[in-house]
């Protein structure tokens, strides 16, 4: 029996729960694409599959509508996969196990994709629908939007005749969101030489970090563990001599890193005193974060006599350095708007390689030269340290439209259903709308959606009654775009 069978609205979580069935994480997204081009087919709707798999479904408007301009549904058909550390899924080929819990709809261990499945699974229950009064759909479902957009980049925008379109990729319901941060991907590599190194072998750990999303959640300041990993062992480096061997954090740029590691080799009989280290890092942080963090932990284990290629001092040294001063977290608050992050960073993947220790950060600000300013710090920060920086993807910011008739019929609907105004909003974080303008500058963008709480950590929950309610907004939207 489905897990979501009896849950409302019926037809959205059918889809919904359908999607989580398919493996469809970031540039794994040929499955999912083939289920949606099948989806209409069935029904009969004509639809395109371009070359990286974006999907367009087009559906005719309903009686009294067909003459109408066509509305167009967007959001992304892949996901971020990310997993507790003893979890045994495999994002490749299992499904999601879902479960509802106080009114919410997670995933067992994992991230549950409802950024951005339900947007997904709306637009499905609109195409499917003949009792909703609409006009032509044109439903545009594109991929890899997590890391670089690379779907809302490459999508033929020529292909649609909507000017109005919907974006379901917000996560707080009564807002809409007007406007977005753009954004860079700045990867580093900071190249290491290696020598043959005697000693006891220490694994360090950070974890237990609650994460999340690197813009949402970036101004509540949760700790981001391969920064202070970095503090931790520049720290060390003042008390024990001792060759890192490796070190690791994070897996994408997009998530606050909640766990790293560490491993690094010290003369015999100075284990207490890296153990006693560890251990005052990890009090000192439990007084900063003054219970934000519950679940913080810092801890060690020692491997008696195990000599092994590490890095030289030189190597270390950069390594560490560069952890402790590349900038991290949110850099600027708007100027405009209160309490709304203008610019920040996250350095979101850490990874040692053969030759090199490989960094990742994701810039965002909503002002364009702020996200330059940053770029330019890191590159002083990489240069520094003998490294190397390359911009590996960008993405504009999406400004808000003081004439959007789109955000006014989706107010007035909005006051209409649930009799009080909803909030209107620019985010700080990357949504595709800035995209698709830069192709089509006509277009009147407006995102919305439910309440997902934690996206991007293995915590993300779907708000059910929240869901119901969005729903119910969008069939009146659509009633109401004559």
């Amino acid at each position: 029996m489905a897990v979501l069978e009896n849950v409302e609205p019926k037809k959205v979580f059918q889809f919904f729960e359908e999607i989580c069935r398919i493996p469809h994480g970031t540039f794994d997204t040929k499955r999912i694409s083939d289920y949606c081009v099948s989806f209409a087919k069935e029904r009969g709707l004509e639809v395109i599959q371009d070359e990286v798999n974006n999907v367009i479904i087009k559906k005719p408007g309903t009686a009294g509508y067909e003459d109408c301009e066509p509305v167009i549904l967007q959001g992304h058909i892949d996901m971020v996969c990310e997993k507790t550390a003893d979890s045994a899924h495999d994002f490749k080929t299992d499904g999601l196990e879902l479960y509802i819990e106080d009114g919410y709809l997670k995933a067992k261990d994992t991230t549950l994709g409802g950024d951005d499945g339900i947007a997904v699974a709306m637009a499905m229950a609109v195409l499917d629908s003949d009792d909703i009064p609409h006009p032509p759909i044109e439903a545009l479902f594109t991929v890899d939007e997590e890391v670089g957009m690379g779907g809302a980049d490459a999508v033929d925008l020529s292909l649609l005749r909507g000017r109005k379109l919907i974006n379901m990729d917000s996560e707080t319901e009564g807002i809409l969101t007007t406007g977005c941060a753009g954004g860079i991907r700045y990867e580093v590599s900071l190249p290491i030489r290696k020598e043959k190194v005697s000693g006891d072998k220490i694994t360090i750990r950070v974890h237990g970090l609650l994460g999340g999303h690197s813009g949402m959640e970036i101004h509540k300041q949760r700790g981001n563990a391969s920064k202070m990993m970095g503090r931790l062992l520049y720290r060390l480096a003042k008390e024990v001599p001792f060759h890192l061997v490796c070190i690791n954090g994070g897996t994408k740029d997009n998530v606050i890193t909640p766990d790293a590691d560490a491993e690094i080799l010290v003369e015999p009989g100075k284990e207490q005193e890296v153990l006693a280290v560890v251990d005052e890092m990890k009090k000192i942080w439990t007084e900063e974060f003054m219970g934000e963090e519950p679940g913080l932990q810092a801890d060690a284990a020692v491997s008696q006599g195990a000599g092994c290629e590490a890095m030289d001092q030189d190597s270390t040294k950069h390594v560490i350095a560069y952890l402790l001063l590349c900038p991290n977290g949110c850099q600027e608050y708007s100027r405009k708007i209160e309490g709304v992050v203008e610019t920040s960073l996250n350095l979101g993947i850490l990874e040692t390689k053969e030759d090199c220790v490989r960094m990742i950060h994701q810039i965002r600000s909503s002002v364009e030269t702020r996200k330059y300013q940053l770029q330019e710090q890191l590159e002083q920060c990489v240069k520094a340290v003998g490294g190397e920086g390359t911009i590996t993807n960008e993405y504009p910011a999406w400004q808000y439209d003081p004439d959007s008739g789109l955000r006014q019929i989706m107010a007035d609907t909005y006051k209409e259903l649930y009799g009080k105004e909803p909030v209107i909003a620019v985010i700080h974080a990357g949504l595709e709308c800035g995209l698709f303008l830069g192709k089509r500058p006509d277009l009147d963008c407006v995102s919305f959606g439910p309440d997902v709480i934690d996206v991007h950590s293995v915590n993300e929950a779907l708000n059910l009654a929240s869901t119901q309610r969005v729903w119910e907004h969008l069939k009146a939207i659509l009633k109401n775009c004559r």
